[in-house]
């Protein structure tokens, strides 16, 4: 009983996850394409009167990247797995 009860408070708050639009979803998959580009990071330097000196790096290697894709092809495969439809636009990649 206590199952069900959930499942009905869930579906009726609205719980379902709903598909992004087709805009959205050209921006997450162009996050993805960019990642299969290139490795992403970031270098982080800071100062403080407490601890001194902080340092910090972040490098990113998606599996794409790793496996060679093309950089297109993620973007295209990636909208149709979230909308079901192909792109409503060609991807933004940054020049490399």
């Amino acid at each position: 009983m206590r199952v069900s009860a959930f499942a009905m408070m869930c579906a009726l708050a609205g719980c379902a996850t709903t598909p992004p639009t087709p805009e959205e979803a050209a921006q997450i998959c162009e996050k993805r394409a960019q990642a299969a580009q290139a490795p992403t990071g970031g270098v982080t330097v800071g100062v403080n009167s407490e601890t001194g000196l902080s340092t910090g790096i972040e490098i990113g290697l998606s599996a794409d990247l790793l496996r060679g894709r093309d950089p297109l092809e993620v973007y295209e495969s990636c909208v149709i797995d979230l909308t079901g439809q192909p792109p409503i636009r060609p991807a933004r990649l940054r020049a490399l």
